[in-house]
C-alpha cells in the first residue's frame, strides 16, 4: 500500500474503532505486563521452593527462568509481526493473550525448576501482546491521533512494570506464590475476552498484498537508522534487566528484617517504572524539539552515570532513588526508538521490522539476567551494575556518532505523517 492509500485508509469509516481499540489494547496490554513482571520479587524464593538450595544456584537459575521468556520471544517476535502485516494484527494479540493464559497458570503448578524454564519458554514462544498492540495501534489510529495514542499506550505498558513488581511482593504473603501465577491467569484471560469479542480491526486487502509482496527488510531505503535503534534497545532492555532478576538478593543484604526482602524488593522494582511514566511524556516533547538522536544518546548516558552508585549503596531507600532516576533518564527512549523506525519503514513491512526491534530488545532482555545471574553469584553484586554502566556509556557514544546529521533527517520527519 502506498502513504497515499494508507493516509486514505486512516480517514475511512472503519477508523472510527481507533479508540475502542486503543483501550482494549491499553487493558490488555497493562495486564499482561503485569502478569509477565509479577513474579520478579519472588522468582528466587520460588526456584528455591523448588529443590534449588545453593545461593550461586539461586540466582543462577532465577536469570535462566527469567531471561527464558525473552530468548523465545526473540526467535518468532519477527514470525509474529510478518503474519499480522499479512494476517491482521488482532489474530496476533488473540493468539498472545490465550497463550499467555495458559503458560502462566500452569507455572503455579512447576514441580521443579526445570518445568519452571520450558513454561517460561512457552510464555515467549506464545506472548508478544504489548508489543502486537503498537503496531496495531500504529496502524489503525488516524495519523493526526497516532502519536497521543501511541503515548497513551506506552504509558499503559510502563504502568504495567510499575504495578507487577508491587503486586508480585505483596501477592505471595496473602494468597502465596502459587496462588500469584494463578491470579495472573486470570487476569490475562480477561484481557483475551476482551480482545477478541471488542476490538474491531479495519481489513486492508491491499496492504496484505502489499505485505505478501514486500520484502520487509528489503523494502527499507536507509538501513542505518534502524540498525542503531536494534543495537540501542538492546542495550536498554539489557541495562534493566541484568539488575532487576538479583535486586531481591541485592535488597536481602541491605534489609535487616527478612519478611521486608520481597516487598522492598518491588518497591525498588517499581520505582524504575515510576521515573519512566512520570518523565515519558516530557521527554517525547523535547524529542520533538531538538530531535530524537540527542535525547537517545543524553538519556544513555545519565543511565549509565546512575548505575555506579548504586553499587555503593548502604541502605535500601538509596537504592529506590537511583533506580527512580534511572527510569525517568530512560523514560522516552523506547518511544524514540519506536519513533525512530516506524518513519524509516513503509507500513506493509510495519509489523515485520518492529518484530526485529522486538527481538533485539528480548535479546537484551535474554543476555541481562543470565549474565547479571552468572556475574552476581561469582563475582559480586557491585560488578553487576558497574558493567552494565560501561555497557550504556558505550551505548551512548555509539547513537552520538552514528546519528543522521540534521540534513538527512528531513526525509524521516516528513514520514512522520504516515505514522
Amino acid at each position: 500500500m502506498t502513504d497515499t492509500q494508507w493516509d486514505a485508509a486512516s480517514a475511512r469509516p472503519g477508523s472510527i474503532y481507533w479508540k475502542r481499540n486503543l483501550a482494549v489494547s491499553l487493558i490488555g496490554s497493562f495486564t499482561t505486563i503485569v502478569a509477565m513482571t509479577l513474579l520478579l520479587p519472588f522468582l528466587p524464593l520460588y526456584v528455591e521452593e523448588l529443590g534449588v538450595s545453593d545461593h550461586a544456584a539461586i540466582v543462577q537459575w532465577s536469570g535462566i527462568a527469567y531471561g527464558a521468556t525473552f530468548f523465545a520471544a526473540a526467535l518468532v517476535a519477527p514470525l509474529w509481526g510478518r503474519l499480522g502485516d499479512i494476517y491482521g494484527r488482532k489474530l496476533m494479540l488473540v493468539r498472545a493473550s490465550l497463550g499467555m493464559t495458559v503458560a502462566i497458570s500452569l507455572m503455579g503448578m512447576a514441580g521443579n525448576v526445570w518445568q519452571l524454564v520450558a513454561l517460561r519458554l512457552f510464555v515467549g514462544l506464545a506472548g508478544g501482546y504489548s508489543s502486537g498492540s503498537m503496531v496495531l495501534v500504529a496502524t489503525q489510529t488516524p495519523k493526526d491521533r497516532s502519536a497521543w495514542a501511541l503515548g497513551v499506550l506506552s504509558s499503559g505498558i510502563m504502568a504495567g512494570n510499575l504495578v507487577g513488581p508491587l503486586l508480585g511482593g505483596a501477592l505471595p504473603p496473602v494468597i502465596g506464590i502459587r496462588g500469584s501465577f494463578l491470579a495472573a491467569g486470570g487476569m490475562i484471560f480477561l484481557a483475551f475476552l476482551a480482545t477478541a469479542f471488542l476490538i474491531k480491526e479495519e481489513k486492508s486487502p491491499a496492504r496484505k498484498q502489499a505485505a505478501k509482496a514486500s520484502g520487509g527488510w528489503k523494502s527499507i531505503a536507509d538501513k542505518r537508522p534502524v540498525i542503531a535503534m536494534l543495537v540501542t534497545g538492546m542495550l536498554l532492555m539489557f541495562a534493566n534487566m541484568s539488575i532487576e532478576p538479583i535486586i531481591t538478593v541485592y535488597v536481602a543484604q541491605l534489609v535487616p528484617v527478612e519478611a521486608q526482602v520481597t516487598i522492598i524488593s518491588g518497591i525498588v522494582m517499581s520505582g524504575a517504572a515510576l521515573g519512566s511514566i512520570l518523565s515519558a511524556s516530557w521527554l517525547g516533547k523535547l524529542a520533538d524539539r531538538i530531535g530524537h538522536w540527542p535525547v537517545i544518546a543524553g538519556a544513555l548516558a545519565v543511565a549509565g552515570l546512575l548505575l555506579i552508585p548504586q553499587a555503593f549503596v548502604t541502605s535500601s531507600w538509596q537504592l529506590i532513588i537511583l533506580r527512580f532516576m534511572m527510569g525517568m533518564a530512560l523514560g522516552g527512549l523506547l518511544p524514540c526508538i519506536t519513533a525512530v523506525i516506524r518513519h524509516s519503514v513503509p507500513d506493509s513491512a510495519a509489523g515485520s521490522i518492529l518484530g526485529l526491534s522486538i527481538s533485539s530488545q528480548y535479546i537484551g532482555q535474554v543476555a541481562g539476567p543470565i549474565l547479571g545471574g552468572f556475574v552476581g553469584g561469582h563475582i559480586g553484586m557491585r560488578a553487576v551494575f558497574l558493567g552494565t554502566s560501561l555497557l550504556l556509556l558505550a551505548g551512548a557514544a555509539y547513537a552520538w556518532m552514528v546519528r543522521p546529521m540534521r540534513k538527512h533527517q528531513a526525509p524521516a520527519e516528513d514520514d512522520a505523517d504516515d505514522l
